[in-house]
């Protein structure tokens, strides 16, 4: 078994060496657990609009670990932002292989990956890259229900 602490890190190592990285973007990881998200995205004490992934007990008992889109209870007008949200890009999240658009909560949209630790650190940069995607549509609401 891999070390999940060690594969987070490079995961977020990779992810500041993106040359996207520095226009705004931020994480916050604490090990297995990790959230990527703009410095305007209220996510600050991790209650906002993020990016989530985590391999915990549990993923590892299933060999399945989830990638989320969260907006929690500091997103401002959070189910006005999910709704408009989805509004503007539900046909997109639905195109991609493997996610679910949710709508309910907090959870905008997740997918579900086997927990396979071969490019384990690359597929997580890929399935963040995706979600990155929806970095102006994010904006554009949050700038509308602020």
């Amino acid at each position: 078994m891999k070390d999940v602490k060690k594969v987070f890190h490079n995961f977020e190592q990779s992810l500041r060496n993106s040359k996207w990285f520095d226009d705004g973007w931020e994480v916050y990881n604490r090990g297995p657990y990790l959230h990527l998200y703009k410095e305007n995205w209220h996510n600050h004490n991790q209650g906002g609009v993020h990016f989530e992934t985590y391999i915990e007990k549990p993923q590892i008992q299933k060999k399945e670990f989830p990638v989320h889109l969260h907006a929690e209870e500091d997103c401002p007008q959070q189910q006005r932002f999910i709704q408009e949200l989805l509004t503007l890009e539900a046909d997109r999240i639905n195109s991609w292989k493997g996610y679910s658009v949710i709508g309910e909560g907090n959870n905008i949209c997740s997918r579900f990956l086997p927990l396979n630790f071969k490019n384990l650190e690359q597929r997580l940069l890929e399935e963040f890259n995706r979600l990155r995607q929806l970095e102006a549509s994010i904006d554009k609401v949050l700038g509308r229900v602020e």
